[in-house]
């Protein structure tokens, strides 16, 4: 039982994921605590979403982590 819970708790915080926007010309260089390479494959790819971060190729946890954080904070500088 307490796998299937762990489970659902999974894909609760997957759908989170999919549901939190990266915007548009975002810049990844300023993000810090990202390595250099995850800048540059994050900057070249794009993606649309942490949920389609997560599942590009060397990204961590760690580092959808940094990027949720940053969105957050940035999310809070431009509400009023």
């Amino acid at each position: 039982e307490g796998y299937i819970q762990k489970q659902l708790n999974e894909i609760e915080k997957f759908k989170n994921l999919e549901k939190m926007r990266i915007p548009d010309g975002f810049q990844y260089q300023a993000v810090h605590g990202l390595s250099n390479e995850l800048k540059e494959k994050l900057a070249r790819i794009r993606p649309a979403s942490l949920g389609q971060a997560s599942r590009i190729s060397g990204i961590t946890p760690a580092a959808i982590s940094v990027l949720m954080i940053t969105l957050k904070s940035l999310e809070r500088s431009f509400s009023p």
